[in-house]
């Protein structure tokens, strides 16, 4: 059988005068597609009450954490600043104990763009808030350009999962303002842009999880290394459901 990837589903916030669309939960085509091409099968889990995190962990082998609202500072520590922006607290508590026991049952792990900072988060690090507070950070990462299209490079470290994948210069696309700061114990930074801003990260002991900052599946059409992430992740989750199913 195919394995089963859950994605985690967003909460459309915008007006609107069907009822049914209100606050409808919604995962994002390009990523439902980059699965299913890669030979997974999408599962889409709304964001309920985290009790309920256990009644889905057997229904999927691997799980991606997508982009998103930025991530409530108070799961790091902090207060709300200034330059913070959309947060969705019930969102942040359903994938926090998702990717919790998804991590501690063995689960295939991928993040993207804020699914990295979450992931980051929940294991025991912290962000900046908004790129402004490191000094840095001179690159621009919230691009102007089309979110197809890449717009900077990120050097990869050479004994890592993701150089067999991208190699050790990849060009991405970036649309972010936040940004990892203290880096999980779990974790280690595997690729970074020319201003030292973490662009990936992967698990330190194993191959659980791989976490990228830009959006492989705005560019998995059209580029080999993002269709790679892809299937990486489904080669992972495979591995999985042949040990647990």
């Amino acid at each position: 059988m195919k394995p089963r990837i859950a994605i985690p589903a967003d909460t459309l916030a915008e007006a609107t005068n069907i009822i049914n669309e209100r606050n409808a939960a919604f995962a994002p085509k390009p990523i439902i597609e980059a699965v299913v091409k890669s030979g997974g099968v999408p599962v889409i889990l709304p964001s309920v009450n985290p009790d309920l995190v256990k009644h889905y962990l057997p229904l999927f082998d691997g799980v991606i954490f997508a982009g998103g609202s930025d991530v409530d500072p108070t799961f790091y520590g902090q207060e709300p600043r200034q330059q913070l922006g959309t947060t969705n607290r019930k969102r942040d508590l359903f994938e926090d104990e998702l990717l919790k026991q998804a991590y501690k049952a063995g689960k295939a792990i991928m993040g993207i763009c804020r699914g990295m900072q979450l992931i980051n988060v929940s294991l025991g690090g912290t962000l900046y808030q908004d790129l402004s507070e490191n000094p840095d950070a001179t690159i621009k990462h919230s691009q102007a350009a089309a979110g197809n299209l890449p717009s900077h490079h990120a050097s990869v470290e050479p004994n890592s999962r993701l150089v067999k994948l991208v190699g050790e210069r990849t060009f991405v696309n970036s649309r972010h303002h936040q940004a990892l700061n203290d880096i999980a114990p779990d974790l280690k930074v595997t690729a970074k842009a020319d201003d030292g801003v973490p662009e990936a990260v992967e698990s330190i002991d194993n191959d659980q999880i791989l976490a990228v900052q830009w959006h492989p599946e705005n560019t998995f059409k059209h580029y080999e290394d993002s269709k790679n992430l892809f299937q990486d992740l489904i080669n992972r989750a495979a591995i999985v459901a042949q040990k647990q199913r």
